[in-house]
């Protein structure tokens, strides 16, 4: 239970949280809404499932006795529950954009708002849709728009959902088994708990996956040409 009176509002940027006070379904319920629902861009995906693979186990005791099951094992339960999460939540985007996404190409300009920029996209998913939505999946805040956007665009149906299988599996298997392998060989090697660490860890994840997405806005307005 959340004790109200300690409470902090940016312990909602901690993945630690959600583990502690939510657990599995809500574990699961995160992952749904930060690939499906346009207000789960906030939501610390990759920090988040790489410290669920440290509780792996503690997070499959939810559903049966863990104590008396393999880590691998119980690994292998959470990549597959957290897979089908992410992969039911971008059905949801994509949904939700193929719905909105014919009556958007007769919206008329606006200020936020280019239809140019629809068309664009468009050629760009049309060529280069499968690794988007791929590539997306380890990316902050663009994973929540990537399958919105590509249901907008009309990207076919079928390629959308093999790309957002393989792209699911991919980054929930590797964060998630990040977090616990890493975890077991620091502990057993170094003896140094990351459990202890967490915060700076979690900086350091943020750190690393946002900066791709930093370099490009930066690069890009450097070499933006003048018109």
């Amino acid at each position: 239970m959340i004790h109200l009176l300690t409470f902090d509002w940016h312990e909602l940027l901690q993945p630690q949280f959600y583990i502690n006070n939510g657990g599995l379904w809500l574990l699961l319920f995160i992952i749904f809404a930060e690939t499906g629902l346009l207000v789960g861009f906030f939501f610390p995906g990759d920090s988040l499932l790489f410290v669920a693979g440290i509780f792996s186990s503690k997070l499959a005791g939810s559903l049966y006795d863990a104590t008396n099951i393999s880590d691998p094992v119980n690994l292998l339960v959470l990549i597959v529950l957290c897979s089908l999460a992410g992969i039911l939540g971008n059905f949801a985007g994509y949904w939700f954009g193929n719905k909105i996404g014919p009556s958007m190409f007769s919206w008329k300009d606006r200020f936020l708002f280019k239809h140019r920029y629809l068309v664009q996209a468009k050629e760009f998913y049309d060529k280069h849709g499968g690794g988007a939505i791929v590539f997306a999946r380890f990316l902050p805040i663009i994973r929540t728009f990537a399958p919105i956007v590509a249901g907008i665009v009309g990207m076919d149906k079928k390629k959308f959902t093999f790309f957002n299988i393989i792209g699911c599996i991919s980054w929930v298997a590797s964060m998630l088994a990040a977090g616990h392998y890493l975890y077991k060989f620091f502990l057993e090697k170094y003896n140094f708990d990351l459990t202890q660490h967490l915060e700076i860890i979690v900086l350091g994840i943020v750190f690393v996956t946002t900066a791709p997405v930093i370099f490009k806005l930066v690069t890009g307005k450097k070499t933006k040409p003048n018109t």
